[in-house]
């Protein structure tokens, strides 16, 4: 056991070190203190020489989430036998002893409201809505087998981020840098960016740290103005100046741990010299305005502006620049029926030209410059939606909506050792259950985890009496290898 794993035991143990820290501050506890401040943007002492637990087939990964919950159906989930019962009464033992957000009574059963056709060398279905990402398809991997027991937004997008349906766990990109650090001292190793209007439900516990230390836990960056708020030095005062305060600050700080034994303090350690540092860093990497025109073109984007678009290329100059792992998060996709913005036909078109052009051009992009080989791309919501359609008591039928349906749902993955034009799974004949293959959110984790080289069983933190795993000490987890090359 090393010193850092020394001390955080202890600390857990509640068993004071002042006294150690106190005469060590200025000599190897300084040096382990600095470490530490730094921990989260560079290696990690708990890991033998920040070496992965297997060969690593990714450096880095980009999340995607569509927050809401995108329906299979209309995009990516081609189900024939659907189309025969469409408008036809859901046999009662679809509905016995199922849970529903919305739908009442006896709902009819919905075909997709969208033509599918195949695509690609690889022949995979896609429906009409993305004409641009149907360029790419040969590139990713569809697993159409996912499922969930959440059928709740907020509870959900905490089971597939943190492994836990409940507040408290640390999410994935927190596990990643505590585990493998940052390839970049000057930008933070855990990234989230936020599109759409509005944060997912979760709120940012989808990207906290939880029980690990808080220098672990994701920071959300904006697509304009300062990347962080108050980033910016104020009016009258200059960079030496505020380096001279972050400086008396440090010491402070490196005095109160040596005589509280506070790992919260080094959190604030490294806080002040990030965003020291990211005030060249973080602007620079966040000027889409550099960007060539022909870049602009390829994503649609617009500087200045906060969108999927542009957050996307975001994701591919923090990518280029070290950042371990990138979370995009896009809000609106809860396609309920209850109004234009939340109906398949109408919002969920929207939100489908939205994002089309950018995931194609972030793939492309990727690939053209070599990063997508290292580089994991995941897509997905938190669950699916049913085959039947909602009709809830007082709805505008003219607005066509699907439930909540946790039983099956499709995401796809690309590069870093992915199989590209393959799909994995299959839900049942309607879309409504996982059936071949089945896949679910722990054992993404633990294949996301297993890209970057990390063994989820292996990957642990002492955190109330047990070695804490990303996706739980109780709930078991595989690896998906089948959909690797």
């Amino acid at each position: 056991m090393n010193l850092f794993q020394q001390l955080q035991h202890d600390y857990l143990l509640h068993q004071s070190r002042r006294q150690f820290l106190s005469k060590c501050v200025a000599g190897v506890g300084s040096a382990w203190l600095s470490s530490m401040a730094n921990n989260a943007f560079g290696a990690n002492p708990s890991l033998p020489g920040n070496l992965s637990h297997i060969a690593p087939k990714a450096k880095r990964v980009i999340f995607l989430h569509m927050a809401g919950a995108p329906s299979q159906l209309e995009l990516f989930d081609y189900k024939p036998e659907l189309a025969k019962y469409d408008g036809k009464s859901t046999p009662e033992e679809y509905l016995a002893g199922q849970r529903f957000a919305f739908i009442q009574g006896v709902p009819k059963l919905l075909n997709s409201i969208y033509p599918f056709h195949q695509a690609g060398e690889s022949g995979q279905w896609i429906s009409d809505r993305l004409p641009w990402f149907e360029k790419v398809i040969d590139e990713v991997c569809f697993i159409k087998s996912m499922h969930t027991n959440q059928f709740n937004h907020a509870p959900a997008q905490l089971l597939l981020h943190t492994g836990n349906a409940n507040l408290g766990n640390p999410s994935i990109g927190s596990w990643v840098t505590y585990g493998l650090g940052s390839d970049n001292e000057n930008l933070p190793g855990y990234i989230s960016l936020v599109s759409g209007g509005k944060a997912p439900s979760a709120g940012k516990s989808v990207w906290g740290s939880g029980f690990l230390p808080s220098v672990y836990q994701g920071v959300q960056c904006r697509s304009k103005g300062d990347p962080v708020l108050y980033l910016s030095n104020p009016d009258g005062i200059s960079r030496d100046m505020r380096k001279k305060a972050v400086d008396a600050i440090t010491h402070i700080n490196q005095q109160a741990y040596a005589e509280t034994n506070d790992p919260e303090t080094l959190t604030r350690i490294s806080q002040y010299e990030m965003a020291f540092r990211m005030q060249i860093h973080a602007n620079e990497a966040f000027e889409l305005k550099d960007e060539p025109q022909h870049i602009h073109e390829l994503y649609g984007t617009e500087p200045g502006k906060e969108s999927f678009a542009n957050n996307c290329l975001l994701a591919r100059r923090l990518a280029e620049r070290g950042v371990r792992y990138i979370q995009l998060f896009d809000w609106g996709w809860d396609s309920h029926g209850a109004g234009e913005n939340e109906a398949l036909n109408t919002g969920f078109k929207r939100k489908c030209q939205q994002v089309d052009k950018p995931m194609y051009a972030l793939l492309t992009d990727l690939k053209q410059r070599g990063l997508l080989e290292d580089t994991l791309v995941v897509w997905g919501g938190e669950f699916g939606r049913t085959p039947m359609r909602e009709n809830r008591g007082g709805q505008d039928m003219k607005f066509i909506g699907r439930d909540h349906n946790p039983g099956a749902f499709t995401m796809w993955l690309a590069g870093a050792g992915i199989k590209p034009g393959f799909s994995f799974g299959e839900s049942d004949p309607i879309g409504y259950k996982a059936m071949t293959d089945r896949v679910s959110t722990q054992d993404l984790q633990a294949t996301i985890l297993h890209t970057l080289g990390l063994k989820h069983n292996k990957l642990t933190y002492p955190f109330q009496g047990l070695d804490q795993t990303l996706p739980g000490v109780t709930e078991p987890a595989r690896v998906v290898h089948e959909i690797f090359s």
